[in-house]
């Protein structure tokens, strides 16, 4: 089951000014998450505001039926960005979603701020 990162576009690290840099560092960390994981094979998609704003930039880990996964407090780098997609394709390969944590990229360790648990079948 193919597994998603949704992406805060909105979000801003202090100090950012749009004078000193156009885009938000959202967007820029989009742009550098959006390139690995098409070759991952992980969909991405673009959210305004996860309302994590004192943790900027701010991602979701996702997929039907697994736990997802809030991660925060990033720098919008090359490295940072190929973590997320590494641990978006782990999460993408787990039945449940959990990844053991000898597993994660060094990168998303301690940026973790949230793990949900699937929404119960009602029907």
């Amino acid at each position: 089951m193919t597994s998603w990162i949704t992406i805060c576009d909105t979000c801003k690290r202090e100090g950012w000014t749009a004078e000193s840099q156009p885009l938000t560092d959202g967007e820029l960390f989009a742009d550098l998450i959006e390139a690995r994981a098409a070759a991952a094979g992980v969909r991405t998609r673009r959210v305004s505001c996860m309302m994590g704003c004192v943790r900027a930039c701010n991602v979701a880990v996702q997929a039907p039926d697994k736990l997802s996964y809030v991660l925060g407090t990033f720098e919008p780098s090359p490295e940072n960005a190929q973590a997320i997609v590494d641990y978006a394709a782990l999460h993408q390969t787990s039945q449940t979603g959990q990844v053991p944590y000898r597993d994660w990229p060094q990168a998303v360790k301690g940026h973790f701020t949230t793990r949900m648990t699937p929404v119960p079948d009602t029907d």
